[in-house]
């Protein structure tokens, strides 16, 4: 005879997220004891600085829709989840995460830290707490310790907002999903051949017609110093350091089509939409072309409260190499006398890099050996790097010959390739603490909404993001493709447009 439903036994409860499920994957990781779970009388406890406030504020703002409850983030009382900045081996990003029966307590030196630590706690939450109404929980976080802190101090991803433009909101779609796998630069592509996306109060024309075309000629746009503004405090919020972007002495006829006279022959060219690089340039001889450079610097440096500040430099395929010299000679002072540090391609090696200058390496795996050659001798000399090839971390370039966004001219790039390189070891003779960090850039030649930037970014991203961030003993394909997979869930909830990459075991998180 079949068992009554009354005599039935209970449905077993849900195992929370092990600790160890992490991306990117915690530095020391000490499950034990007890679940912790949030319930209607959690309170987010938080000590009395503004900046613990903010983040007590955005984790309940994470956790209010989908549980339902209250969570009133508070300066009293005991248990619950508490965040607490306090002296410790957390560096200026790392923290420490205890759950217990009692509560979960993240401790950080400093905000950036707690911040992080929230991250952490989001993804030992089941997915549906990235929803944006009520779930029926339960809301459990497994018991133990974390201890975490980043392997590099640059984890950065690039957008480029000049083939194709994107607005305030989309940019910040893009600033929340970088900033749940700890992404801290928000590298922007301001300017190229195909429009020119910030206001300049003294050469207004730069926006206004150089920013009126995109590639294949639509409508483009531009951000006006308030929208920019926006942008930065938006990526603070999230402890992103925005990095702008100036491509000069090359890819600037977005530039020199809204001004004659920065032209040798004082003629200006057409808008461009096509994709095709190395055909500007600047005129290095022309003094005007300086006072040009200083204004857009001092008028950008103003209004970017971080420490750098990119000047491009690469594919000035139509500068010759004693001009590229004279250039960079003259415009890496400019960017010092607004108190900026520079960053730049890693062509800038070609020249003499400033002191403290950061140069981006995109090359391939393939690369000569000369071009290698130079950026080692830089990094050896004091040139700090963060490392793009191309050929790994370009999200722009195709997962296959059937993707159909993207291009493949550094040939096709799988989630396995992405992840599966060690950006301390990658140049052989750059001295280890030369490499500053990672970067993935997201190229836009052919990417026009939010939608396309998700598919090319998840699910490569993250593992961009734990080469950064983990220590190398923990890299690891096998064990990190479950992982991965595990994050399918999360990004169906937050309504992330991703691509099903058959190298990852997603199961039905994935379907």
């Amino acid at each position: 005879m079949a068992a009554s439903v009354t005599g039935a036994a209970p449905a077993p409860e849900a195992s929370p997220t092990p600790l160890d499920r992490v991306v990117p994957a915690p530095a020391s990781v000490a499950p034990g004891g007890s679940p912790y779970r949030i319930t209607r009388g959690t309170h987010i406890r938080v000590d009395g600085s503004r900046e613990t406030r903010g983040v007590g504020a955005y984790l309940a703002g994470i956790l209010r829709p989908s549980t339902g409850y209250r969570l009133p983030v508070t300066s009293h009382g005991a248990g619950g989840i508490r965040l607490r900045l306090a002296d410790g081996p957390f560096g200026a990003e790392g923290y420490r995460l205890d759950s217990g029966r009692g509560g979960v307590t993240i401790t950080a030196a400093r905000p950036a830290g707690l911040f992080h630590g929230v991250q952490t706690l989001r993804q030992l939450l089941p997915a549906s707490v990235e929803k944006d109404s009520a779930r029926p929980g339960p809301w459990l976080v497994a018991g133990g310790t974390i201890t975490d802190t980043p392997r590099y101090g640059w984890r950065g991803a690039m957008l480029d907002v000049s083939r194709h433009f994107f607005t305030v909101d989309q940019v910040k779609r893009y600033i929340d999903q970088l900033a749940l796998y700890k992404i801290n630069k928000l590298h922007l592509h301001l300017s190229d051949d195909q429009g020119w996306r910030i206001a300049v109060d003294s050469w207004p024309r730069l926006a206004t017609y150089g920013g009126s075309t995109q590639v294949g000629g639509g409508p483009g746009g531009f951000y006006t110093k308030a929208d920019y503004k926006e942008i930065v405090r938006y990526a603070a919020s999230r402890h992103l350091e925005v990095v702008p972007e100036i491509d000069m002495p090359g890819h600037t006829n977005a530039a020199l089509a809204s001004y004659a006279e920065l032209n040798c022959d004082g003629v200006a060219p057409p808008l461009y939409t096509g994709i095709e690089v190395g055909f500007s340039s600047l005129c290095v001889g022309k003094e005007i072309t300086y006072d040009f450079v200083d204004d857009v610097i001092r008028e950008l440096a103003a209004l970017t409260p971080g420490r750098y500040l990119h000047i491009g430099g690469d594919e000035a395929h139509s500068t010759s190499h004693e001009d590229y010299v004279t250039f960079m000679d003259r415009v890496q002072p400019i960017v010092a006398k607004y108190g900026k540090t520079v960053v730049g391609w890693h062509q800038l090696t070609g020249a003499t890099p400033a002191k403290g200058a950061l140069a981006q390496y995109w090359g391939l795996d393939s690369t000569g050996a000369e071009e290698k050659a130079q950026v080692v001798q830089a990094a050896q000399s004091g040139t700090g790097l963060i490392l793009s090839p191309a050929d790994r971390v370009y999200l722009d370039m195709k997962y296959t010959k059937d993707t159909p966004l993207g291009l493949s001219w550094a040939g096709y790039v799988e989630v396995k390739r992405s992840y599966d390189w060690d950006p301390g070891a990658y140049l052989p003779g750059v001295p280890a603490g030369a490499v500053r960090g990672v970067e993935a850039p997201l190229w836009t030649e052919t990417i026009e909404d939010s939608g396309h930037i998700e598919h090319m970014a998840f699910p490569r991203l993250p593992g961009v993001a734990e080469l950064g961030w983990s220590p190398a003993g923990t890299h690891d394909w096998e064990r990190y493709k479950v992982r991965l997979a595990a994050q399918a869930e999360r990004w169906n909830a937050l309504g992330i447009e991703w691509y099903r990459s058959p190298q990852v075991p997603w199961g039905c998180a994935g379907r």
